[in-house]
């Protein structure tokens, strides 16, 4: 029987077979899914900002765009993924406030998607597919075995990408 395997904030989690990883309430975070496309082994990292570097408290790597891919990636391979095929798909990074204003400090949802777009070019992993932005939160779950990657969001109609 399969199993779906909850990650919370600054978490993540690698799976295979029919099991899947999901995450709730996705506002400015993003949810970062990768998998082998051969083997179906992937997993979801839940990351909350976009650089470590730019946080003097920054000991859980899970927190952060360019740390959290990487310990994401770490962990696929130890379970037996191929690095060469790797794929991506990321969903999250709304604007959850109507401030209007152009401060990162307000465009953390924006910045987290850049920063993940960016990590994962850097790491030579194609980005697939995305469904970021907008104004409103969303749950997600992916299934690493056949790529789909469930997006639901109150008032909007349930989309795989």
């Amino acid at each position: 029987m399969s199993e779906i395997i909850k990650v919370g904030m600054a978490d993540f989690a690698v799976c295979c077979g029919d099991d899947a990883v999901t995450t709730l309430g996705l506002g400015s975070c993003i949810g970062i899914a990768i998998r082998d496309t051969a083997s179906g082994i992937g997993g979801l990292v839940h990351i909350m900002l976009p650089d470590s570097k730019e946080i003097r408290n920054n000991e859980n790597r899970l927190k952060f765009a360019d740390t959290g891919i990487e310990v994401l990636v770490e962990e696929i391979i130890k379970k037996g993924g191929n690095r060469s095929r790797l794929v991506a798909k990321i969903a999250g990074g709304a604007q959850m406030f109507a401030f209007g204003g152009k401060s990162d400090l307000i465009r953390v949802g924006e910045r987290n998607a850049l920063a993940s777009k960016k990590k994962l070019s850097e790491l030579k992993i194609p980005l697939l597919a995305e469904d970021t932005g907008e104004t409103y939160g969303r749950t997600v779950v992916f299934y690493p075995k056949t790529g789909d990657y469930v997006i639901r969001s109150v008032g909007m109609p349930e989309k795989t990408i």
